[in-house]
Parts: C-alpha cells; sequence; structure tokens
C-alpha cells in the first residue's frame, strides 16, 4: 500500500509531514660496536684509602640494591606463583560441579584473567590458574557480561561451557502487549523483575527524566511493547528509560519528528484501542484525520474509558456526556489531550500514513472475526450499526 500525502491545504498536513597490536620484533641480528681508541698504558698505583672507601660504599648499595630486590619479590609472589601454577599441571576439579548454585556476575570490561579469579572466590573452580589455562588455550572466547547460574565445584571447562550457554545467563523477560495502558506496564514490570511497584511509579512520575516533552500529561504512550530481557538489579529508572528509548525508536523509524512526537503518539494509542485487523489500522487512521480535518469529534468509547479510568470499552451516555473528562472526545474535538495506551510499530505507523480514503466512520460488525465496516455517510453508518446488531443477537455473550 502506499502512503498517501494529504494536500497542501489541508488541515492536517502538517501534522504529517515526513522528516527524513602490532608487535614491532626486535632485529634478531647483533650489530658490533665499534672499536674504542686505545688508551695509553699507564702505571699501576696503589689503591688510595678513597678508592677503598668508594668500593664499600657501592658494596653497601648492592647489597640493599638487593634486599630491596627481594621485597619486589616477595610482592610480586602471589602471580609468580600463579604464573607458574598456570601450567598443565594446575590443580582443577572434575565434572560439572555439586548441587549447590552460585549466581556469577560478568561485569562489563571484566577479561579472562577477572573471571577466573573470581571463579575462584565462589567456589565455581578450583584454581583461577586451571581456568585461565584453559582460556590460553581458546583465544576466540567472547564473554557476555551478565549474571549466570553456575555450580560449586566445576572443572575448568565445566563452568566455560556453562558461561557461553545462553539457558544459564539469567535475565527477567517481559512481555508487554500492544495497546496496554502505563498503569499495567508498571504492574507487569514489577511482578517480573522484582522491582517494588512503589519505585517504578515514582520514576514515571517524574516522566521529563526520560527525554518526554514537559506538555505532554504523563508517560502513557512511551512504555513501548515489545518483550524485554531485563538483566537482574536493573533499576526502576533503567527499565524504563530502556522502554522510553524503543518508542523513540519506532518513532524515529516512521519519520516522526520530535516536535510531533506527542501527536503521533496520542492519535496511534487511539488507532491500537479502536482496530482490530493489521489492514484496518490504517483505514481507523483516516477517519480520525478525515474527522479532525472536518472538525468533527471523534467520538471514540475507547478515549471517554481512559478518562473514566476503568477498563472497559463500553460508555454510559453520561460518561459520554461529562465535560470533566478531558479524554471525551463525543465533547471535545480534535485528539484527546494525550495517548490513552502504548500503541505499537503497526498503529505508529498508520497514525503518520494513513490509508487513502474519505470514511468518517466506521464500526466492527462482527466481533469474533473483526470484520469493521468504514462508512462514508451517516445512513451508510447506521445500515453497518443494524448490521453489527443483527449479529449480536445471533451470538449472545460472543466476541467478549
Amino acid at each position: 500500500m502506499t502512503d498517501p500525502q494529504p494536500p497542501e491545504n489541508h488541515p492536517f498536513a502538517e501534522f504529517f509531514r515526513e522528516t527524513p597490536s602490532n608487535t614491532s620484533r626486535r632485529d634478531a641480528g647483533r650489530v658490533e660496536e665499534p672499536r674504542r681508541p686505545r688508551r695509553d698504558r699507564r702505571p699501576k698505583r696503589r689503591r688510595s684509602v678513597r678508592t677503598i672507601i668508594t668500593i664499600v660504599v657501592a658494596l653497601v648499595l648492592v647489597g640493599g640494591l638487593v634486599a630491596a630486590g627481594s621485597a619486589v619479590f616477595l610482592s610480586y609472589q602471589p602471580q609468580i606463583e600463579k604464573f607458574v601454577a598456570g601450567s598443565d599441571n594446575a590443580e582443577d576439579y572434575t565434572g560439572t560441579g555439586t548441587d549447590e548454585k552460585v549466581s556469577f556476575v560478568i561485569n562489563d570490561g571484566d577479561v579472562g584473567e577477572m573471571i577466573g579469579d573470581n571463579l575462584e572466590k565462589e567456589g565455581v573452580v578450583k584454581t583461577s590458574a586451571a581456568f585461565y589455562n584453559l582460556l590460553l588455550s581458546q583465544p576466540d572466547i567472547v564473554f557476555q557480561p551478565g549474571t549466570y547460574t553456575l555450580s560449586k565445584e566445576m572443572s575448568a571447562q565445566a563452568a566455560l561451557t556453562a558461561l557461553e550457554d545462553p539457558a544459564n545467563h539469567v535475565t527477567a523477560n517481559v512481555v508487554i502487549p500492544e495497546g496496554t495502558v502505563a498503569a499495567d506496564v508498571l504492574t507487569t514490570l514489577s511482578t517480573d523483575t522484582g522491582v517494588p511497584l512503589a519505585d517504578l511509579q515514582a520514576e514515571a512520575a517524574n516522566y521529563t527524566q526520560f527525554g518526554i516533552d514537559a506538555s505532554a500529561p504523563n508517560i502513557e504512550g512511551y512504555l513501548f511493547p515489545a518483550t524485554y530481557s531485563f538483566e537482574p538489579n536493573t533499576s526502576a529508572k533503567d527499565l524504563l528509560q530502556t522502554m522510553v528509548n524503543r518508542t523513540y525508536q519506532s518513532l524515529d523509524a516512521a519519520g516522526v519528528a520530535v516536535a510531533d512526537r506527542e501527536k503521533v503518539l496520542t492519535l496511534a494509542s487511539v488507532v491500537q484501542k479502536e482496530a482490530r485487523l493489521e489492514p484496518d489500522f490504517y483505514k481507523v487512521a483516516r477517519v480520525f484525520t478525515n474527522r479532525i480535518a472536518d472538525d468533527m469529534p471523534l467520538q471514540s468509547d475507547a478515549t471517554v474509558a481512559y478518562g473514566t479510568g476503568e477498563k472497559r470499552v463500553d460508555t454510559t451516555d453520561a460518561e459520554r456526556n461529562d465535560e470533566s473528562n478531558k479524554y471525551n472526545t463525543y465533547v471535545y474535538t480534535g485528539l484527546p489531550v494525550g495517548p490513552i495506551s502504548n500503541p505499537g510499530d503497526t498503529a505508529i505507523d498508520a497514525a503518520v500514513h494513513p490509508a487513502d480514503g474519505p470514511w468518517v466512520y466506521f464500526v466492527t460488525v462482527n466481533l469474533d472475526t473483526g470484520e469493521t465496516v468504514f462508512s462514508t455517510t451517516l445512513d451508510e453508518h447506521n445500515r453497518a450499526v443494524e448490521q453489527y446488531q443483527a449479529w449480536s443477537a445471533a451470538n449472545p455473550g460472543a466476541g467478549g
């Protein structure tokens, strides 16, 4: 489907604009130095007292250097012993370890020797030397930072194999479906990561810290729906920042200018709630943009329901007439005051590239299949509503 562009005089046209080590080797040969000219021989003289004193002082200094050298040796003795131990005879466990488990952390920047030291310290391998010696024979090993589940008393090879197995990489997997509201996103994050809900709510309330403009009413719309893998002990702020960054990624990919992010997310969030089948996302977006262009209210029950704080789709006459609800698109024209859900890539793309068509009405006539009828006139729409009512009467309780 090609991306339609609104005409220049379209009231919503501005909203939908598109933003485009060498290691050098020493010379193996020996360079012979030029011979010095021979000095004239002088008669031997008896050593003076001063000369003898100089020799004695020199001997004392040499003795001091020897003592200092001993101290240096002692300070490096552990490393020297480790080097010597790093041979094929380094002590090692056998087998895959005991039933006692260890949560082992590889930090960003850790190198093989550091990992070996930490494995020995945690009781995973018997000696760091055995593990490091193994790495020397496999120089292409690349470790991924993170937390791993290992066992006590593993052989060096078993530990290395376990660290390379993604199944041992401990992460918290969080799945956020499209259209999930922010309050439910925070609850899911807390449940799946163990981060206190109060911490997540406090960070979300300070939403401008994530780069969201202060004109937005809240963080709604910026917590992108996707499947995430979070490392243990990730902070509440970092969890939310990851999700907001993913939203920016989607907006950037769709060519949305920074100044238009809030408007696009608001429209996309309504499309996400109202559309059922993917092709209809683009038609629903067109219905709403046509209504905005014609100064018609959106009349979306999804926005009204969001403003009431209730988790339902249907609304009452009283709720649709409630002027205190700033999300009431039966009372107020244009987009609601902010997003009403967290939309996915398709809804965002539909908001930026709505289908080409004259429709200003739509209704889903089969809640099981998602079949939706789009209409240009009120008479057409009323007939479609009758079609839905007939289906609903024939299928009581269906589609819920």
